[in-house]
């Protein structure tokens, strides 16, 4: 791990393995130390989340970079969300879920000593980039990379194949599960 306040280093949260990985491959082109942040309590139902990060975990191994670990609180997640259920996808539940996400990997980023964080989310063709950021912006140490650009999603499911990955068919919360 990269000294903590080391400018090169930034936690990166983690979404899912595909995802994942053309984000740390930019990253690293770019002279980035990586530490990788898994924090994900929308995923549901358990059995999911813990795919998903077993998958990350897998990938995590392969390219000899360290992944913390949040603790699975979808119980606060739902707080977060209540009364926004019935939100349309990419409305305004999605909005709090990356809010709570960043609000995680922020205090992840302070524990850790570290100037910056940035996310994984920015990669999918599926999520606005641009929300993501408005919503970064307001936390200390937000790194704004817009991970869709130099074809990052295209490249994302190339190495995705590559791996050999679980690619989910869903976001993970419940409410989109149901409108799949």
């Amino acid at each position: 791990m990269s000294p903590a306040g080391d400018d090169t280093c930034i936690l990166l949260h983690v979404c899912c393995a595909p995802c994942l990985t053309a984000s740390v491959e930019r990253l690293v082109q770019e002279g980035y130390g990586v530490i990788l942040f898994f924090s994900n309590s929308n995923i549901h139902p358990e059995e999911e989340y813990h795919r998903r990060l077993f998958e990350a975990r897998r990938l995590a191994e392969s390219l000899n970079l360290e992944l913390l670990e949040d603790a699975y609180d979808h119980g606060a997640w739902l707080d977060r969300v209540r009364g926004l259920e019935h939100e349309p996808e990419r409305g305004k539940r999605c909005l709090k879920c990356f809010e709570f996400n960043l609000d995680r990997t922020a205090a992840a980023m302070k524990r850790l000593g570290l100037r910056g964080f940035t996310t994984t989310l920015t990669v999918s063709r599926h999520k606005s980039s641009r929300d993501i950021f408005a919503i970064g912006r307001g936390f200390e140490g937000f790194v704004e990379i817009d991970f869709k650009k130099k074809d990052g999603y295209a490249r994302s499911v190339e190495l995705s194949r590559q791996l050999e990955l679980y690619r989910q068919g869903y976001c993970g919360c419940e409410f989109s599960l149901r409108r799949g």
